[in-house]
């Protein structure tokens, strides 16, 4: 992480509980190398115990990320950075529409058969990842799922966290195989009105549809992480937990980023 980076970065971060008087110890290692330890871990895709020597002993480093990832703090801080990425490109810190999808990928070894399955249209046995991002194509939700979930059964919980976590939100754009009753229900319990984009059929090839590249589009940033190229958590949570951090660090990049004279 650069200088620049850091500097836009540091007021984001959730503050350690023993700076707000709620006990604990101070931690032995500065946040700027803990993040810097586990953004290398997402981006190059390497194992915990094989983390270079350069960092943190990984027995801390993982430490970290796992109590960031129970406590909830890499979605809040992922949360906060969203919400200036977006108002530096001159939108509002909360988004009136989204959209969904779902990304199927081969699971390791290491995950168990409780929280694995097998995609019969993608032939794909792993886990699925639920996705709502909005219209810049930044991560608002993800829920990870066995590979065999439906998406419309997907969707139902995982929109209902978006509307209950983003009030403004009124719009999401989602493809064929989230019609049927989700549409009505999402109009009626949640307030949102869930528009489908479908293929037309007389379509040959390759297509750019509306709206749906965006969501396309951050499917094709998650595999620019190799730690997401496959599903090696044992946990869904940890998962989530490696989504978050990857968007924290394309994230940081922009934001950091100097405007355009």
């Amino acid at each position: 992480m650069s200088d620049a980076e850091w500097a836009v970065v540091r007021p984001l971060l959730p503050v350690p509980g023993w700076l707000q008087g709620r006990g604990g110890q101070p931690e032995a290692y500065c946040h700027r190398t803990m993040l810097d330890a586990i953004h290398y871990l997402v981006d190059n895709g390497t194992k915990w115990r094989a983390m270079p020597a350069d960092f943190p002993p990984w027995e801390r480093v993982y430490a970290f990320f796992r109590r960031w990832r129970d406590l909830g703090l890499v979605r809040e801080f992922h949360d906060r950075l969203r919400g200036k990425v977006r108002e530096k490109a001159g939108r509002d810190p909360e988004p009136s529409a989204g959209v969904i999808d779902s990304q199927s990928v081969k699971a390791d070894a290491v995950v168990g058969s409780d929280s694995r399955g097998f995609d019969g249209g993608k032939l794909i046995n792993g886990r699925k990842r639920h996705v709502v991002v909005d219209t810049l194509g930044l991560l608002l939700a993800v829920m990870v799922t066995a590979a065999d979930t439906g998406d419309r059964a997907a969707a139902q919980v995982l929109l209902a966290q978006v509307a209950a976590a983003h009030h403004l939100l009124v719009l999401v754009w989602a493809d064929g195989g989230y019609t049927g009753s989700l549409v009505e229900y999402c109009l009626t319990a949640l307030a949102l009105v869930l528009a489908i984009v479908k293929r037309s059929d007389d379509m040959r090839g390759f297509v750019v549809l509306p709206k749906r590249w965006i969501v396309e589009r951050f499917f094709a940033h998650l595999m620019q992480s190799r730690r997401l190229v496959r599903d090696f958590e044992r946990s869904t949570s940890s998962s989530e937990a490696m989504v978050y951090w990857s968007m924290t660090l394309l994230m940081t990049r922009r934001f950091a980023r100097p405007r355009p004279s």
